[in-house]
């Protein structure tokens, strides 16, 4: 079990302060979100869980695999708070298989920083891995972060199924990629490819500006929606698992492509 506790903080005065301003930003976005966190230790829950409810969430907990399965499953929370060390099924399986029914940020939290865990969790389908200990102000910053992107992506993708009726396709065609932005689908070679929203908004931004590459940093900020909190290797993560599902040869990509110690870019038609 990861018993770190230190990094968590309660220190009335900072919390009150912090989570004033942080109320009043809750109010002015509207409804309330919901955040699951699951861990198998109480004490952290509990500190969890007070911090959450003083920036004006909803929560809801779980203490082992299968009950944040069937809680996330039944419930549908607007984000999740996932501890790696759990009973009857470990976080990564439970991130694993979430990712395939839903959409919502999952945010590991582990004591676990060896740079291997952070790629494994990323690569199942984790929105962000947060290595405790860590401060309160750092993980409401990531949790509204992610929150505000995936906000920002739903009605990115009900605006486009409004205007769906009112247009043509909006599509993208680079070479064997083609990008249909009304329908978030993306084919290559003619077969529909199954991507996350993050893997598909990656590709859709690059695609935007074809032949131009894209640093690391501007895809963390444009695509993630926050500016350094989180790794920076998230996004070299997430393009190998989009190289995975999309070229033929990862070892030789000819669709996305790497500029060595800058960013990333899409090949241009030829």
């Amino acid at each position: 079990m990861e018993g770190i506790t230190e990094g968590f903080e309660k220190d009335n005065n900072t919390i009150e302060t912090f989570s004033n301003m942080q109320q009043g930003e809750n109010e002015l976005e509207g409804t309330k979100k919901t955040i699951l966190v699951v861990d198998d230790e109480q004490r952290i829950v509990e500190i969890l869980l007070y911090n959450l409810q003083k920036e004006g969430y909803h929560t809801l907990q779980a203490n082992d695999g299968e009950e944040a399965i069937k809680i996330a499953t039944e419930k549908k929370p607007d984000l999740i708070l996932l501890d790696i060390m759990l009973p009857k099924v470990d976080g990564l399986t439970v991130c694993k298989r979430l990712r395939h029914t839903l959409t919502v940020p999952i945010l590991i939290l582990s004591a676990k920083d060896e740079e291997i865990d952070k790629i494994v969790g990323l690569e199942l389908g984790a929105d962000d891995y947060i290595t405790k200990p860590f401060s309160v102000r750092e993980l409401m910053a990531r949790v509204k972060a992610n929150l505000r992107k995936a906000e920002i992506s739903n009605q990115s993708a009900e605006a486009s199924v409004e205007e769906t009726s009112k247009k043509s396709n909006n599509l993208i065609k680079l070479g064997d990629l083609e990008l249909d932005l009304d329908k978030f689908e993306v084919k290559v070679r003619g077969s529909v490819i199954d991507l996350t929203l993050r893997e598909f908004e990656v590709l859709r931004y690059l695609a935007n500006q074809p032949g131009q590459v894209v640093t690391r940093e501007i895809l963390l900020e444009k695509v993630w929606g926050y500016e350094y909190y989180g790794d920076i290797r998230t996004v070299d993560v997430t393009v190998r698992r989009i190289r995975e599902k999309i070229e033929k040869d990862t070892s030789s990509p000819k669709i996305l492509i790497t500029k060595r110690g800058v960013g990333y870019y899409l090949a241009t038609a030829e």
